[in-house]
């Protein structure tokens, strides 16, 4: 690998890092429970990003590519995960609302652990086969010799950047959402991250269709 090709794949990761997609949502979303929680989910997005990596880098995710069937059985099943968490947190909001909890109870009832943060950020990214694609497309190009670990370290330089990413942006927003914790603000944020989540993940199981 060459130094313009390595800049080259940089830039085009952090482009792709701040266009939104659905780990960028969820990230958001964990943020609401605050910064240990988004930066969790942003973490686990990143492991996730190098297990697709390793796999590309082994040739498995060629299978993806070649088997429709198994290109839209992941799918589904990315979709339904991210339809899943939509639905858990609107359940959840619900739930605290109906118990009659004071706002800093209804936080606890709402707030999700940090590990669980992490394990959504990790299964989002791992049931997206479109990361796998990407890698499958993209790395390729920007290989002057296709080694395992040639495409590893692009792999890895990819989720370090949307790691970074990630984490920035986890932190930006808990920091807004402790600035703007009111009841009715809360609940707002909440319902709009369910809806974002059910929206994506209805959106990625139709199109495997």
């Amino acid at each position: 690998m060459t130094a313009s090709l390595l800049l080259g794949f940089t830039g085009l990761c952090v482009l792709l890092a701040i266009t939104p997609g659905p780990d960028t949502f969820l990230v958001l979303r964990f943020s609401i429970a605050g910064r240990r929680h988004g930066v969790a989910a942003a973490l686990g997005s990143a492991v996730g990003g190098i297990v697709w990596a390793t796999v590309v880098a082994a040739g498995v995710a060629a299978l993806l590519e070649q088997s429709a069937t198994a290109y839209r059985a992941v799918k589904v099943i990315g979709g339904v995960y991210l339809i899943h968490l939509g639905i858990r947190t609107l359940l959840e909001h619900r739930r605290a609302r109906a118990g009659g909890a004071e706002p800093e109870a209804a936080e606890r009832i709402t707030t999700a652990t940090v590990p669980s943060a992490f394990a959504a950020g990790l299964f989002s990214c791992l049931l997206n086969p479109k990361v796998g694609l990407f890698y499958l497309a993209v790395l390729p190009q920007f290989l002057t010799a296709v080694t395992f670990g040639n495409a590893l370290a692009l792999g890895a330089i990819e989720s370090t950047v949307a790691a970074i990413e990630m984490v920035l942006l986890a932190m930006l927003a808990a920091r807004a959402i402790d600035m703007l914790r009111q009841p009715r603000t809360r609940a707002r944020l909440e319902q709009i991250s369910a809806g974002v989540l059910t929206a994506l993940g209805i959106g990625t199981a139709a199109s495997a269709a």
